[in-house]
């Protein structure tokens, strides 16, 4: 996977992934697709049943990623079964729960209106939690001087889009990444950032209504351009940037799952 560890290996050669907070939307669309490509995959969510077989779906483990010790029975688990972890996929957030608060739809409150508990949503269970599992599953890629971390972070990083908590932790998620990436450039890891377009989700299915979807991008797209990451020998080239998934679409020729390849946003659409 790193041009300097030598390697010219596909994904299909049963590389180790975890994606995190994977029960729905763009985590099990990443899982679906790692999965396809032939990777023994991973996944966690609060909601999840603990599923320890393989046969070609992802290995289903409940955990609250809130809870360190949950996350590090997690790692050790995969540790003691595979030895190995190739690739982890940072998707678990938090904050995006009660939206609506007494009839009000509470997200693009301005700062002195937002209730804490968003702000500490997004840290905890988004932040902190991709900086813990990141930390656990390095010394895993460092020994074998290979593997790719990808945050899924989002546009609200550069622009303001939603409210500011929202913006500052995505931020924060972008800052990660580059100083990560920073730090484990001698040991052939890759840490990028992961920005998706509208992706139609369970939750954003349920406002299609509302929306404009004719631009907008399946779970499993995301996946793909995860997929493409992971098989690129020169994924070091990469390290540390914040890449967006349509662009990748176009650079490594993979579409939806209709056939569409979706137009890449920018700052200047938003």
């Amino acid at each position: 996977m790193t041009e300097s560890a030598g390697e010219n290996q596909s994904v299909s050669d049963k590389r180790i992934a975890l994606v995190t907070g994977a029960s729905r939307g763009v985590g099990k669309g990443i899982a679906t697709e790692l999965c396809a490509a032939g990777c023994i995959v991973y996944v966690t969510g609060r909601s999840l049943r603990d599923e320890g077989k393989h046969n070609g779906r992802p290995i289903a483990l409940k955990c609250d990623h809130r809870d360190d010790a949950q996350v590090e029975a997690v790692f050790r688990r995969i540790g003691d079964e595979q030895g190995r972890l190739d690739i982890l996929v940072n998707n678990v957030w938090g904050g995006y729960e009660n939206m609506m608060e007494g009839g009000e739809f509470t997200w693009p409150r301005p700062f002195w209106r937002q209730p804490m508990w968003r702000w500490d949503a997004m840290f905890g269970a988004g932040v902190r939690a991709h900086y813990l599992a990141s930390r656990l599953a390095a010394p895993m890629m460092i020994a074998r001087r290979s593997g790719l971390i990808v945050n899924i972070s989002f546009w609200a990083a550069q622009k303001h889009i939603g409210n500011v908590s929202y913006g500052v932790a995505k931020a924060a998620t972008d800052k990660m990444t580059a100083d990560m990436a920073h730090e484990l450039k001698d040991h052939c890891v890759a840490v990028v950032s992961l920005y998706p377009g509208l992706v139609r989700t369970e939750k954003i299915l349920e406002a299609a209504a509302w929306l404009d979807l004719s631009n907008s991008e399946s779970p499993e797209f995301v996946g793909r351009a995860v997929v493409a990451l992971a098989d690129d020998a020169s994924i070091m080239k990469k390290s540390g940037q914040v890449l967006i998934v349509a662009r990748l679409g176009e650079e490594y020729g993979f579409t939806d799952t209709d056939g569409k390849r979706p137009r890449p946003l920018s700052l200047e659409k938003l």
